[in-house]
């Protein structure tokens, strides 16, 4: 039995859930999100101002999509009412991220600039040697900040590359002189 499936998600004010089939749509504040979940596995429903998931049949597959459908849900009310944030830290000499409008160009050490396209509904700013990535949907959101971060890992020696703020980066010692 999943637990986070078992509560019922409160919808907070100036928020509107619509279920068209298998289509849930939230809107809120900040804009609106959409997701197509499986009907046959878990029934979602709207009940006196809460959503109520409640599975189909008691199989191992409808128990493990319970949370995470209920999960989806409560991320998807979360993000319309308060966007999600993500910073990374450029982090090295000579190192740094420029944003335009459509897409971040870095300079990372390579002989050639990356520039990465950035996905609609996705604000990124710069501010010193930190890229603010910000959005209604935590899955984007997440999904970007990581593509960024995997351009250039932080490496153990110096700790050059981009890392997201506040992630400890493992030190290791270098050649001792004798």
């Amino acid at each position: 039995m999943s637990r986070i499936g078992k509560k019922e998600i409160v919808i907070p004010e100036k928020t509107e859930v619509i279920i068209n089939g298998s289509v849930v749509t939230i809107k809120g504040k900040e804009g609106e999100l959409s997701r197509t979940f499986n009907k046959n596995n878990i029934t979602i429903e709207v009940v006196d101002g809460t959503v109520k998931l409640t599975p189909v049949k008691d199989t191992l597959e409808n128990k493990a999509l319970w949370g995470t459908y209920a999960s989806h849900i409560i991320n998807m009310i979360a993000g319309v009412n308060k966007p999600y944030e993500k910073r990374l830290v450029v982090e090295g000499i000579g190192y740094k991220a420029d944003v335009s409008p459509t897409e971040i160009t870095l300079k990372v050490g390579f002989s050639h600039l990356v520039k990465k396209p950035i996905p609609a509904g996705l604000k990124v700013s710069s501010d010193k040697g930190v890229l603010i990535i910000s959005g209604i949907d935590k899955e984007l959101v997440g999904s970007f900040a990581s593509a960024v971060k995997a351009v250039k890992k932080p490496e153990p020696y110096k700790g050059k590359g981009i890392r997201f703020e506040g992630e400890v980066i493992r030190r290791k010692e270098g050649k001792k002189t004798a």
